[in-house]
């Protein structure tokens, strides 16, 4: 089966002890190690504002995890930690593997489409002045 990357980001109430933060990180990161995914980055953001209010608060806790599995349910099973825990007021899975899939497919494609083109056309080389005949040279 083939690896999945997903970007999960979720946001904690303001008011949340940092202890409680990390008890919440560390659920995760030991619900994605049972199903053998890996964990690839964690980042906490720390509290923000947030451009509309969820559930009254107008300020949030943001935390960013990357995360790497071959399972589907590892992603279901995160959003229902997450979506039972008293802490988090928020949050979103991204699956990023097919997003640079696509964008290697067209990066690919500019190059085969760049290597066709005509030396002269191709972008970032300048185009060579046209000579002018002798006579025309001499005349000026």
């Amino acid at each position: 089966m083939e690896e999945r990357l997903y970007d999960l980001i979720f946001i904690c109430r303001p008011a949340t002890p940092e202890e409680e933060i990390d008890k919440v990180i560390a659920i995760l990161e030991n619900t994605v190690a049972e199903r053998g995914g890996k964990v690839d980055k964690k980042e906490k953001w720390g509290a923000r504002k947030m451009a509309y209010r969820v559930m009254r608060h107008r300020e949030g806790y943001y935390v960013l995890m990357v995360i790497r599995t071959a399972q589907s349910d590892t992603v279901h099973e995160l959003e229902r930690r997450l979506k039972v825990n008293d802490a988090v007021i928020k949050y979103m899975t991204v699956r990023l593997d097919e997003d640079m899939k696509r964008q290697k497919r067209l990066q690919q494609r500019r190059e085969r489409k760049a290597a066709r083109r005509p030396r002269g056309q191709r972008p970032g080389h300048a185009h060579p002045a046209p000579e002018q005949p002798a006579a025309a040279v001499q005349q000026q």
